[in-house]
């Protein structure tokens, strides 16, 4: 099978699972965990190992499929696509590590699904051969079906002195779980606390981001394209697939109940989808969701392009992936809010799934990775060549 041929039949195993998806959508939501029914028909379909390396049995697939995957799976469950995107990014990065950790993670299990918490926290001291660690890591969406955890840490030499930035890995059998993920939306994320203590991470578990973000990775194998992706485009990048999703299955609901020939209270249309004014709002939605999509897709297919020509992306580059990634959220969000004005107040019925879908794209498109006011200013210094940044996530 070719590698475009592979990559287009992920897309459609993951939009054959939209119909299981929205029927345990509701389920997902009110136990706070994607449904196992989800978990299962993901696993046995290879949706988790779209980033794991061939050489364990994955299938090293281009970023760009991965966002198309994770859209697909949006349109049926925003909490099923967000921590299945997630998952996915985090077998990413596992293959930025040297192959001995990769082999720790993958060797045994091609699908071991993995969680993270980027954000650097806690503390960590020097020890022989590696760091003890001891802290709290909040929102680590999929911690509830994962094996391993990527955990935010600061590096910390022999003096005490901290030269770095990095990334733990850990079995999810030396963490702990609080359950403190109580939100509006996205609550099948299961997005928890994770907690260590005391907890011995050696050496080649822990993943340099202050050089990740210069693009130097110590994977051993550095012909391997997908692992030369830059490394916040990426990060960003994938939170957004989900959002997309999330706003085209708005899309296909409101569509569908206008096709069941509902009226316009207080008005004399008897056919809601006869208005002129019901047919511009259904087409800026749909445009607005297109914008979208072309940016996202743009910003995969720069991520991909500069890997596959073995070259880190620059910081022009990288800063508009970031703009991009904001746009994609915004404009998802826009589109939502259109059709909630088509739909009318019934859109707000417990029962009516496009409330949830709502909540979920408000409380995703909250990321901080995607504040539109900071990617806008961020982009716009680069464009100007602005030295100073206001952040080292580029």
């Amino acid at each position: 099978m070719t590698t475009s041929a592979k990559n287009r039949a992920l897309t459609e195993r993951a939009a054959a699972l939209v119909g299981l998806l929205r029927r345990n959508a509701a389920r997902t939501e009110e136990d706070r965990r994607v449904a196992e029914e989800n978990i299962e028909a993901l696993a046995d379909a290879g949706l988790f190992g779209i980033t794991v390396p061939e050489r364990f049995g994955g299938h090293q697939a281009s970023i760009r499929t991965l966002l198309e995957v994770s859209a697909e799976l949006g349109r049926g469950c925003g909490s099923t696509a967000w921590t299945t995107t997630l998952s996915n990014v985090c077998g990413w990065l596992v293959g930025l590590y040297p192959e001995r950790a990769q082999r720790e993670v993958f060797e045994t299990d091609t699908a071991a699904r993995v969680c993270s918490v980027l954000t650097p926290a806690g503390t960590s001291r020097a020890a022989d051969g590696g760091q003890v660690i001891t802290g709290r890591w909040p929102f680590a969406s999929g911690c509830l079906h994962a094996r391993w955890a990527l955990l935010g840490m600061p590096v910390t030499g022999a003096s005490g002195e901290k030269p770095e930035q990095g990334l733990a890995l850990v079995p999810m059998d030396e963490l702990k779980i609080e359950d403190t993920w109580h939100m509006a939306g996205m609550r099948g994320t299961g997005s928890h606390t994770l907690v260590a203590e005391d907890v011995f991470v050696p050496a080649h578990r822990i993943l340099s981001v202050t050089r990740a973000l210069r693009g130097e990775y110590p994977t051993e194998f550095t012909d391997e394209t997908l692992y030369r992706s830059a490394f916040v485009p990426v990060l960003a990048s994938v939170l957004v697939g989900p959002q997309l999703g999330l706003a085209r299955g708005g899309l296909e609901l409101v569509t569908a109940s206008l096709a069941k020939g509902r009226p316009i209270s207080h008005t004399f249309y008897e056919q809601a989808r006869e208005a002129s004014s019901t047919q511009t709002q259904i087409a800026e939605a749909a445009q607005l969701i297109d914008s979208a999509a072309l940016h996202l897709m743009r910003a995969a297919d720069d991520i991909d392009g500069w890997a596959a020509r073995g070259q880190y992306m620059p910081l022009l580059e990288r800063a508009r992936v970031r703009m991009d990634t904001a746009t994609v959220a915004r404009r998802s969000r826009e589109a939502l809010d259109i059709l909630l004005n088509v739909h009318g107040a019934g859109s707000f019925a417990e029962a009516n799934p496009l409330q949830r879908i709502w909540r979920d794209q408000e409380t995703a498109a909250r990321h901080a990775m995607t504040n539109p006011a900071i990617t806008s200013e961020l982009y716009g210094r680069a464009l100007l060549g602005v030295e100073e940044q206001v952040s080292a996530l580029i």
